[in-house]
């Protein structure tokens, strides 16, 4: 069950206290699938559950429901009942009321009779639902029974549909007394996703899939049945979406109807525009639709729930009675703008005086920021567009794309764009313009646009001042897909084109691309890119916000550990990114100074800033492996383990649908610690070595920082020397690029781990001090706690008890102040552990995973025994054990029992828990 945990936890309560549940909510939303929760869970107790579910060709069929429901009980139950209650059951199991004669009591006590039976020997629930249906005389009968307080043995659960038939509070009547009435509720954005997920689904069309479905499950999965397209073109409804949705609608007055109507077709649904449209009850209309759940009403203004019912609504309403809505808009509008769009909207036909005021007033829009609006009339003008006007119709469409494009409504983009390409006759110019638009709405499915990139390079010819804007987007799509060769060499193309061209937001965008992947490509040079590209005076343009050259220097000032530095910058363009339509920019800044606060040791903001990225993120229809990422980090640092381990695991799904090798690789990473932390070493351990092969080559140990972490899980498990060479690896690179102090403490910090792990306790003390020093200069708290925690632990296997509380303790008030929720309870697991034993792994000259091994053997595990609850292979154990026996002097398994004390390490601790 995906998101019901809270609704499945209030009935079970109720439940348990005796009495009943009322279940109501739209068509649709999974109140079936609750039901069969909490039936199973009622059997899986031994209690007795009796289940109905009318349909509705039975709601005419008298005494149909409590026909099926006395059939379900036991014979005993049944051979209990009076001769007259006996008789009357016979009849009702026929379906009919009893002969003429038979009193009406003895109808009406059959159902209490059996309940009092059953529940003597065993709880009863019955589970009722879709109880519109139920037919009226069953439903007076199990009403009756109810209202005789059956006892707290017995309770109800029953499930409603709203709207629907048979009154709103028949669900209510149908519970034994005292009754919960909870509504069943959209799934949200992250529940959803997971459900659609968990049926095959991509991560992003998924994503897309909560807004279309507004949470509803049934309609969800009934959308994403269809063959998914590009994200401008929305799929079309299915006919079981439609008729649904219709049914919705038919069960509320013609009235509402009509007011819902109006609401469908108006160009911001307000109550003050319904009213000024003549519908003076349109308040009433209004609250009788929301507690249908068919619109949500945010002040004035009216959102339909789902979106889709709105073009339901005007679909079905015929094109005579939609030209007589637009008509009354028209006339009621306040706004000149939006007057014209209805008088547009009223016919389909041709016509060059509508199509320029169209365009008159699509300039109005533009003039004062409302580019959605201007975007749609542009595109309603070219519609519009006679013959006499053909020449224009192609700057209308470019215009209305890219102004689409940069206000977030990338479906008229789409359409706008595809309709240059379909024009055999579109200039050159025009249709490069219209393949940009469709890129740019790719987002991460960059890589797989071959075909349109093609297009786009045959129709720009050799104009510089077309073919550098297509380079540069081959470049991020190189980037995506992780050829960082190509990368470089279509962004040295791009700012050399652009230059030619005098386009420098291209130029500046193009060279901040090039300093991005020298720097990921471990280049030096790419200061001195950067610095070029901050040079040029490229507009501060909200919706390319994130890939301007200020934007870059604050991720590498962040990456450089230049915290206060990036955190400043990214709150001025915080300010601008506000204002992005599209949703991308101010998403990435919003990641950004997330991973800023989580370094910084501001848990509390990194959440609150991570969770503002994915909702963004979500409500523009963007990739969602970047988003889920920074939430895997920042759920790291101060939420939960679990949270980060499952935003991390669709996160590389998500980028491995999408290609994205870059966030893959990222995710990975955020995986891997998870899994570490968690006590999964061999299993974080394989993703780290997955994404060390997916780096290949010469890379900056600044960006994604993993090799610490492998390094640390391989020493854990016994493998030595690979750590070594991981950090020695890392070693050479930071070398190459000039060492930091932020460098030089974590791999300080990772070497310290593996030292301990290899029983080298002494060394390990000094390095992890040393990094705890580096990180309290550059006031990154957790990674100073960190730090400490790993002297801790190296102090504590030197049995210096009193030097390794000093250091947890430490380490523990530092991730206190930082509320550092998951560090905090590590921290307070390693000061909770015992202290000594009768000879520590150091005393031996046993690393932490060759006394593990030792003491199992001396428990009499075999070595496939060990190898299985140690998560390593037979192999590993085999040389482990080899090494052990040489250590000790002993050449056997009952030497070395005796050898080992009674316990060689209590509780035995690898560097990663320290």
């Amino acid at each position: 069950m995906f998101g019901r945990g809270p609704l499945l936890a209030a009935v079970e309560d109720r439940l348990a206290a005796g009495g009943g549940v009322a279940l109501r909510g739209p068509e649709g939303t999974g109140k079936t699938a609750v039901l069969d929760a909490v039936a199973s869970a009622a059997t899986a107790r031994g209690e007795l559950v009796v289940r109905l579910r009318p349909a509705a060709a039975e709601a005419l069929l008298p005494y149909a429901g409590i026909a099926d429901l006395v059939a379900q009980m036991p014979p005993d139950a049944v051979a209990a009942l009076t001769p007259a209650h006996r008789a009357a059951l016979a009849m009702l199991r026929q379906g009919a009321a009893p002969r003429a004669g038979a009193p009406a009591l003895a109808r009406r006590m059959v159902l209490p009779g059996l309940l009092a039976h059953c529940a003597r020997t065993r709880p009863v629930l019955l589970v009722l639902d879709d109880v519109q249906w139920l037919d009226a005389e069953s439903a007076e009968l199990i009403g009756f029974a109810m209202r005789r307080r059956p006892g707290p043995r017995v309770r109800v659960v029953a499930a409603q549909r709203f709207p629907g038939e048979g009154g709103r509070h028949r669900a209510t009547r149908l519970c034994p007394a005292p009754v919960a009435d909870l509504p069943v509720p959209p799934l949200g954005a992250g529940d959803l996703t997971a459900l659609l997920e968990a049926r095959g689904l991509p991560c992003r069309t998924a994503a897309r899939l909560h807004e279309a479905s507004g949470g509803n499950p049934f309609l969800a999965l009934a959308l994403g049945a269809v063959e998914p397209g590009p994200v401008w073109r929305p799929a079309p409804l299915p006919e079981a979406v439609r008729a649904l949705l219709r049914r919705r609608v038919a069960a509320l007055p013609p009235a509402v109807t009509g007011t819902l109507l109006v609401a469908a077709l108006a160009t911001e649904p307000t109550l003050t525009v319904l009213v000024r449209a003549g519908h003076e009850d349109a308040d009433r209309d209004l609250r009788i639709a929301a507690e249908a759940g068919i619109v949500e009403i945010d002040g004035e203004l009216i959102r339909f729930t789902p979106p889709a019912l709105a073009a339901v609504l005007a679909e079905d309403a015929g094109a005579a009675r939609r030209a007589g809505v637009h008509d009354a808009l028209a006339n009621a509008a306040l706004d000149e703008t939006v007057a014209v769009r209805h008088r547009a909207l009223r016919s389909g036909r041709p016509d060059a005086d509508v199509a320029r005021d169209l365009v008159d007033a699509a300039a109005r829009a533009q003039r004062r920021g409302a580019g959605r609006t201007a975007a749609e009339l542009f595109l309603l003008a070219a519609d519009r567009c006679p013959r006499s006007l053909a020449a224009q119709r192609f700057d209308w469409l470019v215009t209305a794309a890219g102004t689409a494009a940069t206000a977030g409504a990338p479906t008229i983009a789409g359409r706008a764009a595809e309709a240059v390409l379909a024009a055999a006759d579109a200039p050159p110019a025009h249709r490069v313009r219209a393949r940009l638009v469709l890129l740019d709405l790719a987002g991460q499915a960059l890589a797989g646009m071959g075909e349109m990139f093609a297009g786009a390079l045959n129709d720009a010819g050799a104009d510089p001042a077309l073919l550098a804007p297509v380079r540069l987007r081959l470049t991020w799509a190189a980037m995506i897909g992780g050829d960082a060769d190509a990368a470089a060499i279509c962004a040295a193309e791009s700012a050399a084109a652009a230059r030619t061209a005098g386009d420098r937001t291209t130029e500046a965008m193009a060279l901040s691309a090039l300093a991005q992947v020298q720097r990921l490509r471990g280049e030096s040079q790419w200061a001195g890119t950067l610095r070029r590209a901050l040079l040029l005076p490229a507009p501060q343009v909200p919706g390319w916000l994130h890939l301007s050259p200020r934007y870059l220097a604050a991720r590498f000032a962040m990456m450089d550990d230049r915290l206060d530095e990036a955190r400043a910058e990214l709150l001025v363009l915080l300010a601008v990114a506000e204002h992005d339509r599209t949703g991308e920019a101010l998403v990435e800044i919003l990641r950004s100074l997330s991973e800023v606060a989580t370094r910084a040791g501001r848990c509390r903001d990194a959440l609150r800033y991570a969770h503002r990225a994915v909702a963004a993120a979500q409500d523009a229809g963007l990739s969602p492996g970047p988003t889920w990422y920074t939430a895997a980090v920042a759920e790291l640092a101060g939420g939960s383990l679990a949270a980060a381990s499952g935003y991390a695991d669709r996160g590389v799904r998500a980028s491995e649908q999408e290609g994205d090798s870059l966030y893959l690789r990222r995710n990975l990473h955020a995986l891997g610690q998870a899994q570490l932390r968690a006590g999964e070493t061999r299993a974080g351990v394989a993703t780290l070595r997955r994404l060390r092969d997916l780096e290949g080559g010469a890379t900056d140990p600044m960006i994604v920082r993993w090799q610490g972490d492998l390094a640390a899980g391989l020493a854990a498990l016994g493998e030595h020397d690979e750590a070594v060479t991981v950090l020695a690896v890392a070693r050479a690179g930071a070398e190459r690029l000039g060492a930091t102090p932020g460098l030089d403490g974590y791999l300080d910090r990772a070497t310290a781990m593996v030292l301990s792990e290899q029983g080298r306790a002494d060394a390990a003390v000094v390095l992890s001090a040393a990094a705890a020093r580096h990180f309290a200069e550059l006031r990154q708290p957790l990674e100073q706690a960190h730090a400490l925690l790993v002297q801790g632990g190296a102090e504590r296997r030197r049995r210096r008890y009193a030097a390794a509380r000093g250091a947890l303790g430490s380490a523990l008030a530092l991730f206190l102040a930082a509320d550092a929720k998951p560090w905090t309870e590590q921290a307070e697991r390693a000061l909770a552990r015992p202290e000594g034993s009768a000879a520590p792994p150091s005393d031996l000259g046993l690393t932490s995973t060759e006394a593990r091994i030792a003491a199992l053997v001396r428990d009499g595990a075999s070595n496939r025994e060990i190898a299985g609850r140690l998560f390593l292979s037979v192999k590993t154990v085999e040389a482990t054990l080899t090494r052990v026996y040489r250590k000790l002097g002993v050449r056997s398994r009952t030497q070395l029992s005796q050898k080992l004390p009674t316990r060689v390490f209590p509780d035995s601790v690898t560097a990663i828990d320290a």
